[in-house]
């Protein structure tokens, strides 16, 4: 261990630097993405985009709003777009690259921002995304615009006269939809909207203006243009009265020219995210069958562009499908999977049922691009670094990492690896799991054990997982033996593993988990009578169903957790969620579903319970933390509840980083009074 490097703690958050969103050039030799750093200063984020040659050589900084993402390459090389909030609301523009040293250009300037551009072929336009309400359709329409402001003092007035009547246009809020809030605001009656423009400048003004494809009161997925530049595909609701979109996802062919729609799947399956293949003969998309949707896998499905027979590329896998691309030669589709705790990328021939790993370098890999000669690009976390741009090419035999965004930061800490570990839980089950040694280790020694549960419950936990790293090492640094497992329910181990938790959620996967801790225990540096348990959402669902059921844990954290089964179902933004999950609806058997839930065994938990949740979070409301905390503390249980203002579901994961920085520092200290009492009572001293 070298003397100069330090354990890792919990404000080294805001070391950590993150890569997004690879993109390669059309002519193969450069690769733009997006570098997101923590900004201390203004407790937030800061994304801009880089780019860095396919031959190596040092990264070079692009753009420096801090509000920068979404780069992509024009097929003619000439200009990267990007989308960037620099001037309020997010906006599509253009940078020449051709001329070194351009200044980036507004291509759109919409009322409600523009997003996710997709250029065509030819290079001459670009479409993309914006949010639009049904009064401002119609008045677009009409060819009505709003003159321009004579100055500046004026357009500031005008902006907060806009802002006031928006804000009174929902006092009261009138409801007729689910979801009507999800992340940590209400939606609004701004649907997105496909459009397209010219990207030349001169034109008159009518030919230069933004043309709307569709006028729905439904969200649109991105675009994605056919190679003749004739069509438009994307994904939405069949019928905007319906709620849930997503259960209801299906596909639309849209003729440029004209706007005119073709629906091209039906409501069997939930279908989303097109993308049409080089040649223009066929459309890859993902689906789900609708039957326990939240249970199932996405599939890769493939049909002809001219319509007919629907195949699912990715069957004889058996994994879930996250992203998704076309091999440059139409003939196959690479795809990530998660299997068995790490993510990779494979290729699914066309016309034969091949499917073939690509990268073998252990890892996870989050997203990527290819290119027809050069090679793939992607974004991949290792044990060692929880994220870095990588390259591989023909004539590679691994590939090669590209930046070093996280170097200088490891060089001065301590960094674990983790074991794996194996066991058969009661069921007969083969289950997966890993630990991690806490720093300074001592053979022959004992050490408190630090249970982390995921969420989901539908997740897969690795070694390489990045939104898990700092957490991991900073429990480890504290002297905490890490460990987390992948019990029935999770991802990555073939979709009936993944279903076994259907109308059981607590049972099956604490037979698993508490195996898991006991084969832990078993090989001699874990002392059983401190365990601490942790988790958030569905890990929070189950520290405390654990903690209802057994004894064995000294301290308890649980983090955004679903409590009652009855409240969480008409509070949530996915409400079909638990009778998916469950198998029943909550009028049909509630008895069912109270005696499934962790609250209604909360007054026997006895093991010191810290609850932390925020106030904003539309997915697992706060009143389930609100009910938790009552229960235990009236049924004489130790409990702490602390209420994060601001925040939503992903607090833990893009929240405020002193918010992530305090759950982080408050779950620890929860843990050392008591598995650590000394150090607590030093620290009050």
């Amino acid at each position: 261990m070298s003397a100069e490097k330090q354990p890792i703690t919990a404000e080294d958050l805001y070391r950590v630097t993150l890569v997004e969103d690879p993109r390669i050039s059309a002519d193969g030799r450069w690769i733009a993405y997006v570098q997101v750093t923590v900004d201390k200063l203004d407790n937030g984020y800061k994304r801009n985009i880089w780019l860095v040659s396919t031959e190596g050589g040092v990264p070079f900084q692009l753009t420096r709003s801090g509000k920068d993402s979404q780069p992509r390459w024009s097929p003619d090389g000439k200009y990267l777009a990007f989308t960037s909030a620099r001037d309020d609301k997010p906006q599509i523009y253009l940078l020449p690259i051709t001329a070194p040293g351009g200044e980036p250009r507004a291509l759109t300037s919409l009322p409600n921002g523009a997003n996710n551009p997709a250029w065509s072929a030819d290079s001459s336009q670009i479409a993309f995304l914006s949010g639009m309400n049904a009064e401002a359709r119609a008045r677009e329409d009409k060819n009505i615009e709003e003159p321009k402001p004579q100055d500046k003092l004026e357009g500031k007035q005008r902006k907060e006269r806009k802002d006031l009547e928006e804000s009174k246009r929902w006092d009261p809020r009138v409801v007729e939809r689910i979801p009507y809030r999800s992340g940590t605001s209400y939606l609004t009656d701004n649907f997105t909207q496909v459009y397209v423009m010219p990207v030349a400048e001169g034109l008159p003004k009518e030919d230069a203006k933004p043309r709307r494809l569709t006028s729905v009161n439904a969200d649109h997925n991105p675009p994605q243009w056919s190679p003749d530049g004739q069509y438009i595909l994307t994904a939405r609701m069949s019928d905007p009265n319906t709620d849930e979109p997503w259960r209801w996802s299906v596909l639309f062919r849209i003729r440029v020219s004209d706007g005119v729609h073709e629906q091209l799947t039906d409501n069997d399956f939930s279908s989303f995210a097109p993308v049409v293949s080089p040649d223009g003969q066929w459309i890859a998309f993902g689906r789900l069958p609708r039957e326990q949707l939240s249970e199932r896998y996405n599939r890769l499905a493939v049909m002809p562009f001219a319509g007919g027979e629907i195949r699912d590329l990715s069957l004889p896998l058996d994994r879930n499908v996250n992203d998704f691309k076309w091999s440059p030669d139409s003939q196959a589709i690479l795809f990530t999977v998660g299997n068995e705790g790490h993510t990779k990328l494979y290729r699914a021939n066309l016309n034969v049922s091949d499917i073939d790993a690509l990268i073998i370098k252990v890892m996870d890999i989050e997203s990527f691009d290819v290119h027809h000669e050069a090679g793939i690009a992607f974004i991949g976390s290792t044990e060692a670094d929880p994220s870095e741009l990588y390259w591989q090419d023909s004539s590679l035999d691994e590939p090669a990492q590209m930046t070093t965004v996280n170097q200088i930061f490891l060089e001065s800490v301590i960094v674990h690896t983790f074991h794996e570990i194996r066991w058969q839980s009661p069921s007969g089950t083969e289950i997966q799991g890993w630990y991690m040694l806490p720093v300074g280790y001592e053979q022959g020694k004992q050490y408190p054990l630090a249970l982390n549960i995921h969420g989901g419950p539908h997740v897969m936990w690795g070694p390489t997982f990045k939104s898990q790293w700092h957490e991991w090492q900073f429990q480890a640094a504290r002297g905490y033996v890490v460990f987390f497992c992948n019990p029935r329910g999770s991802d990555g181990y073939g979709e009936r593993f993944q279903m076994a938790l259907h109308g059981a959620w607590g049972p099956v996967a604490m037979d698993d988990i508490m195996t898991g801790v006991d084969a832990i225990i078993a090989k001699g540096f874990v002392d059983s009578k401190r365990l601490a348990i942790t988790g958030g959402s569905y890990g929070g669902f189950m520290t405390t169903w654990i903690t209802s059921h057994t004894d064995r844990f000294i301290t308890a954290a649980s983090l955004r957790g679903v409590y009652n089964m009855l409240s969480f179902s008409g509070t949530t933004d996915i409400v079909s969620f638990t009778s998916n999950e469950m198998g029943v609806e909550p009028w049909e058997n509630p008895t069912f579903l109270w005696e499934n839930s962790p609250l209604a065994h909360a007054h026997k938990i006895k093991t010191p319970m810290l609850l932390l949740h925020s106030e904003n979070d539309f997915r697992v409301p706060i009143s389930e933390g609100e009910q938790m905390y009552t229960y235990i503390r009236r049924t004489g249980g130790k409990v702490k509840l602390i209420r994060f203002p601001r925040e939503g579901h992903e607090l833990t994961r893009s929240g405020e980083p002193e918010h992530r920085v305090s759950s982080l520092t408050h779950i620890i200290n929860w843990f050392d009074e008591y598995c650590y009492p000394e150090k607590t009572q030093v620290a009050q001293e």
